[in-house]
C-alpha cells in the first residue's frame, strides 16, 4: 500500500505544489487547511507522515499555531513523524518545534530533493521504530519457542511425516490459510512455524496465539490492540497480535476455544483484511498469513452451534491432519534420542543410551500424550536412571504391551519361542510390511516367509 501523507497548510497554492510533487513519487495525499481539520483527519484515518505549516491564518509569523498543533499531535501518541515547514524560518522556531515533537524542519521555498530526502528518512525511521515496538511487545507477551527453520530441524523419518512435510513445503509458497488438525502434543505449532520459516514471509514475524488463554473480555484488545484511554486500564497504546504479525504469519492455536461471540469479529477482519484498535476509528491493514490448529472436531462444533461455519471455511482453504505418535513409530527412536541429548545438555548430565528392549516397548506403547508425553518421559528418565543404559523398566510405561519384551530374557524359553516372539514384534513395528521386516532381521524374502509358515504367522 502507498504511504499516506497529511499536508496541513492554509495556502492552497502550497498544497497544490506539494500534491504535484508527492503524488508523482507514489504517495497518497490528504490535505487540510486548519489545525482542527488536521486533528480530525488523524482521528479518522491512518497517516504515515505529516507535513505541517508553522503558521496559519490567526498568526502568520510567530509559529505558535504550528507548535501548538505539534504538541496536540504528540499527546495522541500516534508515533507519526512530523516535518514542519515555514517561510519565516528562525533557529528559535525550529528548536521549539523539535522540542514539541517534530522530527525535521524544512524552510519555504523548499528544494524538492531536500524535501523528498527528509520524507524518505523519516518514513524509514518510523518503520524501524515500529518494528522495535512490535518486537518489544512480542518479548513481553509471547513465550519464546525454538522452532525449526528447515527440514533438518524436524525429526521425520516415517513415510506419513515425509508426505506431510512435502505437502507443507508446497503450501508454504502460497498465502492460503492452513488448518492443522490432530491430537494434542503432535507438534502442530512446530509445523506452523516451519511453514512460516520456508515461506516468502519468513523475514517478518511469526506470532503464535493460544486462543484458549485469552479471556473473552480482552479478546479484541489482545488481537487488534487498543489506544490509550480506550478503557479503564488502557494506560498506553498497545499493539495487537494482527499488527505484530503484519506481513508475517499469525498462528491461531486451540482454534475451537475462541468464544462464539468473538468469532464474528475475527471473521470480519479476515474477510475485510482490515481492523480497528479498541478505542480508535482508524482502519489498519491486515496483511497476514493465517495458520490455525485444533484438536477439536470442528464439524461437530458447527452442528452444536459452538463454532461458526463461515469462519471454518474461511480458515481451512486446506485442512491437514498431523499424525499421532502411534502412527509414526519409525520416528520414536530418533525423537527419544533427541530429547535425551537435549535434556542431558540442559541439566549437565551424562546421556544414557536406550536399549533395544526399551525402544521396542516404546514402539508398542499407545502414547496418548504424543510427542509431548515422550519429551516429558525422557526428561524424567534422565534423572531416574542411574545406569549407562535405559531399559524397559526405567520407562515406567503404563499399560504398555511390554510383557513379551521382558519375556525374551526368560531362561526357560526355547530358541524357537524367542524367534517367534521376535518375529511378531518386528511385524508390529513395521506394520506387517514384509520387505521391511525381512530386511530388519537380515533375512531373504524366501527365508522370511519360511519362518512365517513355520510359526503359523502367515
Amino acid at each position: 500500500m502507498n504511504k499516506k501523507i497529511l499536508i496541513a497548510d492554509d495556502d492552497i497554492n502550497i498544497i497544490a505544489s506539494l500534491k504535484f510533487v508527492l503524488a508523482d513519487e507514489g504517495y497518497d495525499i490528504v490535505a487540510v487547511t486548519t489545525p482542527q481539520a488536521a486533528l480530525e483527519s488523524l482521528n479518522m484515518q491512518s497517516i504515515d507522515l505529516i507535513l505541517l505549516d508553522m503558521n496559519f491564518q490567526q498568526d502568520t509569523t510567530s509559529g505558535a499555531e504550528g507548535v501548538q498543533l505539534v504538541e496536540a499531535i504528540s499527546v495522541l501518541e500516534l508515533n507519526i513523524p512530523i516535518i514542519v515547514m515555514t517561510g519565516w524560518a528562525t533557529i528559535d522556531i525550529a528548536v521549539e518545534a523539535m522540542q514539541a515533537g517534530a522530527k525535521d524542519f524544512i524552510q519555504k521555498p523548499w528544494k524538492n530533493e531536500r524535501m523528498l530526502s527528509a520524507i524518505d528518512n523519516q518514513l524509514a525511521l518510523a518503520k524501524s521504530d515500529k518494528k522495535a515496538q512490535r518486537l518489544s511487545q512480542q518479548n513481553q507477551l509471547l513465550t519464546s519457542q525454538a522452532h525449526p527453520d528447515s527440514r533438518a530441524g524436524i525429526i521425520a523419518q516415517s513415510q506419513t511425516m515425509q508426505e506431510l512435510l512435502a505437502t507443507l513445503d508446497d503450501l508454504a509458497q502460497s498465502d492460503m490459510s492452513i488448518l492443522l488438525t490432530g491430537d494434542n502434543g503432535t507438534g502442530k505449532s512446530m509445523l506452523a512455524a516451519y511453514v512460516h520459516s520456508v515461506s516468502s514471509r519468513a523475514k517478518h514475524s511469526f506470532v503464535p496465539v493460544n486462543m484458549g488463554a485469552i479471556p473473552e473480555s480482552l479478546f479484541e484488545s489482545e488481537m487488534f490492540g487498543h489506544v490509550k484511554g480506550a478503557f479503564t486500564d488502557a494506560k498506553e497504546n498497545r499493539i495487537g497480535r494482527f499488527e505484530m504479525a503484519e506481513q508475517g504469519t499469525l498462528f491461531l492455536d486451540e482454534l475451537a476455544n475462541i468464544p462464539f461471540a468473538q468469532q464474528a469479529k475475527l471473521l470480519h477482519v479476515l474477510e475485510a483484511q482490515q481492523f480497528e484498535a479498541v478505542g480508535s476509528s482508524k482502519s489498519l491493514h491486515a496483511d497476514v498469513r493465517i495458520i490455525s490448529a485444533t484438536n477439536s472436531d470442528l464439524l461437530s462444533d458447527i452442528k452444536n452451534n459452538t463454532f461458526r461455519q463461515d469462519l471454518y471455511y474461511r480458515l481451512n482453504t486446506i485442512e491437514l491432519r498431523v499424525p499421532s505418535l502411534r502412527e509414526r513409530m519409525e520416528d520414536i527412536p530418533a525423537l527419544a534420542a533427541h530429547f535425551l541429548h537435549a535434556f542431558s545438555a540442559k541439566y549437565h548430565r551424562a546421556c544414557p543410551q536406550l536399549t533395544e528392549h526399551a525402544i521396542i516397548a516404546m514402539q508398542q506403547y499407545d502414547w496418548p500424550g504424543n510427542i509431548r508425553e515422550l519429551s516429558h518421559m525422557m526428561e524424567r528418565v534422565l534423572f531416574i536412571c542411574k545406569k549407562d543404559s535405559i531399559d524397559t523398566v526405567d520407562l515406567r510405561l503404563t499399560g504398555a504391551e511390554n510383557n513379551d519384551v521382558e519375556s525374551l530374557d526368560d531362561p526357560t524359553l526355547s530358541l524357537d519361542e524367542i524367534e517367534r516372539k521376535t518375529l511378531i514384534k518386528r511385524l508390529k513395528f513395521h506394520r506387517g510390511n514384509a520387505t521391511e521386516t525381512a530386511k530388519s532381521l537380515g533375512l531373504s524374502r524366501s527365508g522370511y516367509y519360511r519362518r512365517l509358515s513355520k510359526y503359523e504367522l502367515d
